[in-house]
C-alpha cells in the first residue's frame, strides 16, 4: 500500500508540475500571415511606379531598333512574295540571286534580333536589379512593421484560396509608392571594402 502512495503522489506531483508550467509559459503568438501579387507591382495603371518609369525607360531606349527589325521583317516578306509570284516568268540566275538576298537578309535579322535580346536583357537586368532588391526590402520592412510572420507571393507559389483580407498588394504598394517617388534611384548597395 506504501508504493500505491508513493506512485500516487509522484503522478500527483508530475501533473501538477505539468500544469505549473503550462500556465507560466506564454502563449505563442499567432502568426499572422498574408499574401502578394508580385505581378502587379508592373501594372499600368496600379502598380509601382518606380517599376513602371523603368520599364518605360526600356521601351523608350529599344524602340528605335524594335521599329528597325520590324521594317527589316516586313521587306523580308515582301521579298520572299515578290520572289513567289516572279519566280516562273523570270530568268532562274535572277530567282536565285532574289533567294540568296532575302536568304542573307533573314541571317541578318536573325543576328540584329539576337543582340537585341542579349542587349536587352543586360540592360534590364542593369535597371531592374536594384530595384528589385530596394522593393524586397521595403517589402521586408512593410511586412515586420504590419506584424506579418509568413508572406506568400501568389506569383511564385499557387495558392488555392486566401481571404481578400490577407492581400497585402494594393497597400504595400500604395506605401512604396508613397515612401518611394518614382523620380528617386534605388539606394544603391555599400561598396565592399577591398583588401590591401
Amino acid at each position: 500500500m506504501k508504493v500505491f502512495r508513493i506512485v500516487v503522489a509522484a503522478a500527483a506531483f508530475a501533473a501538477f508540475t505539468i500544469l505549473a508550467q503550462t500556465q507560466t509559459r506564454p502563449a505563442p503568438a499567432a502568426t499572422t500571415v498574408a499574401i502578394i501579387d508580385s505581378a502587379a507591382f508592373s501594372d499600368d495603371k496600379a502598380g509601382i511606379a518606380r517599376v513602371m518609369a523603368a520599364m518605360q525607360q526600356l521601351e523608350t531606349k529599344f524602340l528605335p531598333l524594335r521599329n528597325e527589325l520590324r521594317t527589316m521583317r516586313d521587306r523580308l516578306t515582301t521579298m520572299r512574295s515578290d520572289i513567289q509570284k516572279k519566280r516562273a516568268i523570270q530568268d532562274a540566275n535572277m530567282t536565285a540571286q532574289q533567294t540568296e538576298a532575302a536568304n542573307r537578309l533573314e541571317l541578318d535579322i536573325k543576328r540584329k534580333a539576337e543582340d537585341a535580346q542579349s542587349s536587352y536583357q543586360r540592360e534590364s537586368t542593369a535597371l531592374l536589379d536594384p530595384l528589385q532588391k530596394d522593393i524586397g526590402t521595403a517589402l521586408t520592412a512593410y511586412a515586420q512593421s504590419k506584424g506579418i510572420a509568413i508572406l506568400i507571393d501568389v506569383t511564385r507559389v499557387p495558392v488555392v484560396y486566401a481571404a481578400s483580407q490577407v492581400d497585402i498588394t494594393k497597400d504595400f504598394i500604395a506605401e512604396y509608392n508613397r515612401t518611394h517617388p518614382a523620380g528617386a534611384a534605388p539606394a544603391a548597395a555599400p561598396a565592399r571594402p577591398t583588401r590591401p
